[in-house]
């Protein structure tokens, strides 16, 4: 095995993203991508080599060939790319990381921690923002104690974005959520999608409404903290009554596989305009309510979402390479603790616990 770091979809914005991360902590990163122009610019921006690849089972031919330590997958949608490379991956003994923020996606390479395991590397999905910056707070606010009852997680990410299509990744991610759940007595259930509105007075005094969505942060948060019950929600929710009530329809309809996959690629190519990011700050926020009564509150202050979930994958990388993972599969918290939210350049602020 080579001790490369591959990033496939090293043209797009989070795949330069994590490449430059991967170069300031003294790393080479080779970016993975169709496109020989783009693969060429973004090497010349990020200081990565770069390998042509005419599709994603070709990649995962170059992976067993070539065995790189690392491969860090940037593109989605994840529950149809992530498994032809994790099996790439256990085959020439890579270790694996995904950017994944959907429970289906999530719960797949999850599927794979037995398998990791006997062949001795590690999987580790949902190294962006989202499951990071939230399952870090829980991770944070169990320490210590035993199962909470109770978890609710909200995201509240605040990102410039970059003119361009849309891309498979955003809009997986976010037909994936459209279908509501949340976690009741240990189970997914359904649950009304962006219900439980909730307005939030952040750390810096200013105010946002998050609603439910059900992304990877449920799935990442009921590891994390064992709890029976858990809902996620996020700020990205629209607020829109009007939007809200024709939700379940909607949700409905993206059950059918080809639907799904048509609305996927036609929105995929929508073109977004470039925007300065709303606050100066994201966040990340949980609530942990115990059997005794105890009541923790707790933020993770970062600050462009985009920019962080560059930072994470390339450390986890940095920390795989060094050996301080263990085989299965995680999500990023799970496996380094909420240290590792700290030295992506994140901060706590933790409240004094209530008890009720």
């Amino acid at each position: 095995m080579n001790t490369h770091i591959w990033v496939l979809g090293g043209t797009g914005r989070s795949g330069r993203s994590i490449a430059a991360q991967l170069t300031e902590r003294g790393l080479g990163a080779v970016l993975v991508g169709r496109n020989a122009s783009r693969l060429q610019a973004a090497a010349q921006q990020t200081g990565g080599e770069t390998l042509l690849s005419a599709s994603l089972a070709d990649t995962a031919a170059e992976i067993r060939r070539q065995r790189p330590a690392v491969v860090i997958n940037t593109v989605g949608p994840f529950t149809t790319t992530a498994p032809g490379i994790v099996d790439a991956c256990r085959t020439a003994g890579s270790h694996y990381i995904d950017l994944a923020n959907d429970v289906a996606a999530l719960s797949a390479v999850f599927e794979k921690h037995d398998p990791a395991t006997q062949a001795g590397h590690t999987l580790v999905t949902g190294a962006g923002f989202g499951v990071t910056a939230t399952e870090s707070v829980v991770v944070k606010l169990c320490e210590g104690r035993p199962a909470p009852l109770r978890v609710r997680v909200d995201m509240l990410p605040s990102m410039a974005m970059e003119a361009g299509p849309a891309g498979e990744a955003l809009i997986g991610s976010l037909l994936g959520s459209l279908e509501g759940r949340q976690i009741t007595d240990g189970r997914v259930v359904p649950a009304r999608i962006f219900s439980d509105a909730q307005r939030l007075t952040l750390p810096d005094g200013s105010q946002v409404t998050t609603a439910s969505v059900p992304l990877g942060e449920l799935l990442a948060a009921q590891r994390a903290s064992g709890a029976r019950d858990v809902l996620s929600a996020s700020s990205e929710a629209p607020s829109s009554p009007v939007i809200r009530s024709v939700m379940p329809l909607v949700s409905t309809l993206m059950r059918w596989e080809r639907l799904r996959s048509f609305i996927t690629g036609r929105l995929a190519g929508i073109q977004v305009k470039a925007k300065e990011r709303p606050r100066e700050h994201s966040w990340g926020h949980a609530v942990v309510t115990w059997a005794d009564g105890e009541t923790r509150e707790g933020w993770l202050r970062l600050g462009d979402a985009q920019e962080y979930t560059g930072a994470v994958p390339a450390e986890v990388a940095r920390r795989l390479l060094a050996g301080e993972g263990r085989p299965g599969a995680y999500t990023p918290a799970a496996l380094f603790g909420p240290a590792l939210a700290e030295s992506c350049g994140a901060t706590y602020v933790l409240p004094q616990p209530d008890r009720q």
